[in-house]
């Protein structure tokens, strides 16, 4: 990339970005158009593919527009320290292999995800998070994104991986740190492989109704090594977006003037308020990327080999031309589980609802006078390029008394 590419580059960092995204993508389409010059943190270039039809047409074309990291051509300005490095540092996973490799790895993912009985998933959630509610029912006030959205996907991960019980808590915990800017998150990451291994050897000897189980079994012939990563890659995407699509909605249902008359027993208008979130507030919000197999043209931008293409997802579902009424009622063409081969396996978007929606309806159910306890106007966001989630969600109810069988 030359400088007078990205000579009026936008930065998608800072406080103004922080203080309104929408309206900054918004912003950068008028001015650049479907693809623009940006500036990633460390004043890294790149281009923000934000128009709708431009991010379907990237991520369509694997071999134009690649998933293999080490094709960047800007690796000698990323120093080790990076804030997006964990994004970029190519390893062997299934999130950067690509053509047939990726058709087998991605293929057995998929095989592995669509066995799960879905109305078992349901019964699951509802279990866990009606014990998570019994800890903090009888306070009358909560932190939900620490104390319930959080948790509840890891800890149903865990039940689908079949890990026993006793482990799960240091397994969530462990996730919990090496996601998040820790001083311990390094470590937690090792323990983390070091679960997933320790995890596939017993299953190995005794294979069970489990994720790690049908990978192993699975005839696209995956190594350890291999179904460790994945393995990793899959609990890690079923976290933090399934945690701010629940805490997202949450919010919504709270703060949105359309929703309150519902809260109790408000089933009929959660399904809506997850299909807004995605289209509005969705937890994915830019991913890191394509890389240009060849010089090329992209909205009206000249893309050179190596180019870096972050696919903003959340500008995308934003496009007016998608829209142009701004209504999304029924509409569930949204991009946030991003298109293509290297979008979510197909069952996954489904299993996020099931969990999402399952866990939004426990709580409403359980909690019908449930309100924020505070401003709306002062929650604070995570301070992420990546990701669109609150930082805490504290809601206030009345103390109900907790009977030994949940409610």
């Amino acid at each position: 990339m030359t400088d007078l590419q990205h000579a009026d580059a936008v930065p998608l960092y800072g406080q103004q970005y922080l203080k309104d995204p929408a309206a900054l993508y918004d912003e950068i389409r008028r001015t650049h158009g479907p693809v623009a010059p940006v500036l990633l943190p460390g004043d890294i270039p790149a281009w923000l593919v934000c128009g709708y039809r431009e991010v379907h047409q990237v991520a369509s074309d694997s071999q134009l527009f690649a998933r293999d990291t080490r094709r960047w051509n800007a690796w000698d300005q990323i120093p080790p320290d990076w804030p997006g490095i964990g994004f970029v540092a190519y390893n062997r996973s299934v999130m950067f292999t690509e053509e047939d490799e990726h058709l087998r790895r991605s293929g057995a993912i998929t095989d592995a995800l669509n066995e799960v009985d879905q109305f078992a998933l349901r019964a699951q959630c509802e279990r866990h998070a009606d014990r998570l509610i019994d800890k903090f029912a009888g306070a009358g006030e909560a932190d939900l994104m620490e104390q319930y959205a959080s948790p509840i996907p890891l800890l149903l991960s865990a039940e689908l991986y079949g890990l026993a019980e006793a482990d799960t808590p240091d397994l969530v915990r462990d996730i919990t740190l090496a996601v998040n800017a820790d001083p311990d998150s390094a470590n937690a990451h090792k323990r983390v492989v070091a679960t997933m291994e320790r995890l596939l050897t017993e299953k190995r000897q005794t294979p069970g109704p489990d994720i790690p189980s049908r990978l192993l079994l699975h005839p696209a012939g995956l190594s350890d090594e291999e179904i460790v990563l994945d393995l990793g890659v899959i609990i890690a995407a079923a976290h933090q977006p399934t945690a701010y699509w629940i805490g997202n909605t949450i919010r919504l249902m709270l703060t949105d003037d359309r929703f309150a008359a519902n809260l109790a027993g408000g089933r009929a208008s959660v399904g809506q308020a997850l299909n807004e979130v995605l289209w509005q507030d969705t937890p994915t919000q830019n991913f890191i990327g394509r890389f240009a197999t060849r010089d090329t043209q992209l909205g009206g931008q000249r893309i050179r080999t190596g180019d870096l293409l972050v696919l903003g997802l959340a500008a995308a579902n934003a496009d007016p031309l998608v829209h142009p009424d701004g209504g999304v009622i029924g509409n569930h063409a949204q991009m946030s589980f991003g298109h293509g081969e290297h979008g979510c396996p197909w069952p996954a978007p489904e299993l996020a609802e099931v969990i999402a929606k399952t866990a939004v309806e426990v709580l409403l159910d359980r909690l019908p006078d449930l309100g924020l306890a505070g401003p709306a106007d002062e929650l604070e966001w995570q301070q992420s390029l990546w990701m669109r989630g609150l930082v805490n969600l504290p809601v206030s109810f009345t103390p109900t008394y907790v009977t030994a069988t949940g409610g």
